[in-house]
């Protein structure tokens, strides 16, 4: 006995050390080192029926190339710390229980791997999935917010996240963030884009993303290992800041504690943003409305220790570079005042001439330099989170 309790402080070290009495850091602290983020837009996310937009072929046919890991390399020396990777699923199914095409799984895993070895933090998710056509909707369309349609989209969601987490696991840290779903609304309906909170409609979608969010959180969480400690960030109905706002959103019953992130997006002020043509001047009008956005999510969140990760965000090219540095400015400080994570929605479009509301391209994946220098728009936007 006495020999025993004589090593006895040496196995409590080597369990220390082997990580087993380590504490992973709660969604706060993941978030407070996650800051200024990029995504890879229209890539993994990328779908569609036309030719050479299925299987591994569709990483490529929205006109990007594919990811190497030299994008991720430049990301990581820019001074970017996090990394959001879209990924679509259904238009991957291979058989009549919700499969994913194995050789799609491990390309998605492939390109994680490339982000996750320059130690960034990763954000995966289940992207375009929201069913096109939700009237019409069937097996293999992916999910629909809707009542009547919810059994059907429940099955996708769970059997997704039963792979994406038999994939991803014990192999990836706390560096690895989920995303149950993005920007969940109904397609083609009058308010797919505004959250109206006396629409019925709203409110029946609003109630099936809650629901949806608690299936991919349990199915997340039962995966056990460190899936069952994972971040997981959780949006509202389109993803709206003002629908997350709402009191009747809630985030999903977690079985872990304090690992949970309300995920929104802000293209704010839309009409200097992202409308087109829309406002080019940065205006003491559009700075008092994007203080009222990050005042609303901290009141409603952060300052009650729930963290907010804004998953997309940027403005469009409109040739008012002097005025998006501003803007970059502004809103990058106001997120780290609140210690909000931000990740700038990056389509490689420097400048599209059939819709100016995305022209959203910062880094040039093909050549591996960046579109804007002088102003640097980007560093601008990460000298103030940091």
């Amino acid at each position: 006995m006495k020999r025993f309790f004589s090593i006895l402080p040496i196995l409590i070290l080597c369990f220390a050390c082997s990580g087993f009495l380590t504490a992973q850091p709660n969604a706060t602290e993941v978030v407070s080192e996650m800051k200024f983020g990029w995504n890879l837009g229209n890539t993994l996310d990328a779908h569609g029926t036309w030719s050479g937009a299925t299987g591994l072929n569709s990483e490529t046919c929205w006109g990007m190339p594919k990811a190497k890991p030299k994008v991720f390399q430049d990301i990581k020396a820019k001074g970017f710390s996090t990394v959001r990777i879209p990924t679509t699923w259904h238009n991957h199914i291979i058989d009549k229980n919700y499969t994913i095409d194995p050789k799609w799984m491990a390309r998605v895993k492939e390109v994680v791997d490339m982000a996750i070895s320059q130690d960034l933090y990763v954000i995966l998710n289940i992207h375009h999935d929201e069913a096109e056509n939700p009237k019409a909707f069937k097996y293999g369309d992916g999910y629909v917010p809707m009542s009547k349609h919810k059994d059907e989209s429940k099955k996708f969601l769970q059997r997704t996240w039963e792979q994406i987490t038999a994939t991803f696991n014990n192999e990836y840290d706390e560096h690895l963030i989920f995303e149950t779903i993005n920007e969940p609304r109904i397609k083609g309906d009058e308010h797919e884009w505004n959250w109206d909170v006396n629409c019925k409609t709203c409110k029946d979608a609003l109630d099936c993303i809650i629901e949806y969010n608690q299936l991919c959180l349990d199915t997340i969480r039962a995966s056990g290992g460190k899936n069952a400690q994972r971040v997981v960030m959780c949006p509202s109905y389109v993803a709206s800041p003002w629908s997350a706002c709402d009191p009747s959103f809630k985030l999903p019953t977690d079985s872990a504690k304090n690992k949970l992130a309300v995920s929104v997006h802000m293209y704010t002020p839309y009409n200097f943003a992202m409308e087109f043509p829309g406002s080019k001047k940065f205006t003491d009008s559009h700075k008092s409305d994007l203080d009222y956005h990050f005042q609303m999510l901290n009141e409603t969140f952060v300052s009650k220790g729930i963290p907010v990760v804004i998953g997309e965000m940027g403005a469009t090219n409109k040739g008012n570079d002097k005025e998006r540095a501003i803007w970059f400015e502004f809103f990058l400080s106001r997120a780290k005042k609140y210690n909000i994570a931000v990740c700038l929605w990056d389509n490689n479009v420097k400048k599209n001439p059939d819709n100016g509301s995305e022209s959203f391209g910062y880094y040039n994946r093909t050549n591996g330099s960046w579109y804007f220098t002088n102003p640097d728009l980007v560093q601008i936007g990460i000298d103030a989170r940091n």
